[in-house]
C-alpha cells in the first residue's frame, strides 16, 4: 500500500517557502554544526590558528548567517572553505568567505567543468527558498583552488583535518573530512539523517560500498549533509543504517523494474511501493523521488556516467513522473 500524496505536487521544492529554524550545535571541542531541518547543512572545524568551513550554503548572504554563527564562538579567521561536492547549494555561497581557501576532490573540479553551469541553473529553479539572495551570488561559477586526488590533510595549527574521496556515492567526486582527535566526521550527502537521500547524480552500487568506508571509520560524532547533528555512535550507525535503506530500497526496485522491462512511469510506482511506508515523512521526499527513480533506472539499466540534469529536462521529467 502506497502512502496517499497530492495528486498535482509543486515543482520540486518550488512549494516549500517556510524559514527553517537553524540550529548551531558543538558536537565536540571545537567542532560545531550548523544544520536547518533537513536543509543543507554546513560544518565548522576550529584550530589553533584559523577555522575551516564545510560547504559553503547555496548564496554569499545565507553564508553570511554561518560566518556570523562561527564569529560568536572565535574571533579565528576562516582560512578554508571544503567542498563536499560540486551541488549549487553546497558551493555558491563561497565568495562570501573573503580570502579563504577553497578545497574540493579533483572530481568534483572534473564535475564543475561537465556541468556546473546546467547545475546551477537546474537547482535555482527547483529550489527557490534555498537560493536567497541569489543575487549576491558573483558572475560564473565556484572553482577549487587546491583538488586532490584520494587524500590530503590540513592542518590548522596542531589540529590535523584529513579530508578523503572514499568512493563514488551521492556524486562521483564526493569527500568526507576526519577530525582524528575527536573522532567525529563531516560526511557531506554520502550520509543523510532523516532526510532523503538525493539520488539524481549517483552512484548506486558504489555508493553502498564507500558507507562501508565511511562506517569503517568508527566515528564517535557526524555531521550528515542533511538532518540533525549526531553527537553519539549510536546516532552515527543509526543514519548510515537509514542511508543504506533509504538506497537498498530505491535501488533493488529500479533493478526489478528494468528486469520485467517496465517502463520508467511503472519504476516509479514499483519505487513507491518500496519507500513510501518507510520514507515519505523524510525531508524532501517527494521531490527527490522523481530524480531519484531517473538515475536509478538508468543505472540498472547499464548507464555508468548520470546524465546532466538542466532546467528543461528537469521540468520535463517532472511533468512525466510527479505532475
Amino acid at each position: 500500500m502506497t502512502t496517499a500524496r497530492p495528486s498535482a505536487a509543486a515543482f520540486a521544492s518550488t512549494g516549500d517557502m517556510q524559514a527553517k529554524t537553524v540550529s548551531f550545535d558543538e558536537i565536540g571541542k571545537g567542532l560545531y554544526a550548523y544544520t536547518a531541518e533537513g536543509d543543507p547543512n554546513s560544518g565548522i572545524i576550529i584550530g589553533d590558528d584559523g577555522c575551516m568551513v564545510v560547504d559553503a550554503q547555496a548564496t554569499p548572504l545565507m553564508a553570511e548567517d554561518v560566518i556570523a554563527r562561527v564569529r560568536s564562538v572565535t574571533d579565528k579567521p576562516i582560512r578554508y572553505v571544503l567542498l563536499t561536492h560540486y551541488h549549487a547549494v553546497r558551493v555558491l555561497g563561497a565568495a562570501a568567505y573573503e580570502g579563504a581557501t577553497i578545497i574540493a576532490s579533483t572530481g568534483t573540479r572534473n564535475l564543475i567543468v561537465e556541468r556546473g553551469e546546467q547545475d546551477k541553473a537546474s537547482e535555482i529553479g527547483r529550489f527557490p527558498r534555498l537560493f536567497r539572495g541569489e543575487g549576491s551570488i558573483p558572475a560564473g561559477l565556484t572553482w577549487p583552488h587546491v583538488t586532490f586526488d584520494k587524500s590530503m590533510s590540513v592542518w590548522l595549527g596542531r589540529r590535523e583535518v584529513k579530508l578523503m574521496h572514499l568512493g563514488r556515492g551521492h556524486t562521483a567526486g564526493d569527500i568526507v573530512a576526519y577530525v582524528p582527535d575527536e573522532n567525529t566526521v563531516f560526511s557531506g550527502d554520502l550520509v543523510e539523517y532523516h532526510s532523503a537521500c538525493y539520488c539524481g547524480d549517483g552512484h548506486f552500487k558504489d555508493w553502498q560500498k564507500t558507507l562501508d568506508a565511511v562506517e569503517m571509520l568508527g566515528a564517535r560524532a557526524l555531521v550528515p549533509g542533511r538532518g540533525a547533528a549526531l553527537a553519539k555512535p549510536a546516532q552515527v550507525g543509526e543514519a548510515i543504517a537509514l542511508t543504506r535503506d533509504f538506497l537498498t530500497r530505491l535501488y533493488g526496485a529500479a533493478e526489478r523494474a528494468v528486469a520485467k522491462g517496465a517502463t520508467l512511469k511503472e519504476a516509479m510506482a514499483m519505487v513507491r511501493e518500496a519507500m513510501d511506508t518507510r520514507f515519505a515523512s523524510f525531508a524532501i521526499y517527494e521531490h527527490c523521488l522523481p530524480f531519484n527513480v531517473s538515475r536509478a533506472y538508468d543505472e540498472a539499466r547499464g548507464i555508468e556516467h548520470p546524465v546532466i540534469w538542466t532546467a528543461e529536462r528537469d521540468r520535463e521529467m517532472w511533468a512525466a513522473l510527479q505532475g
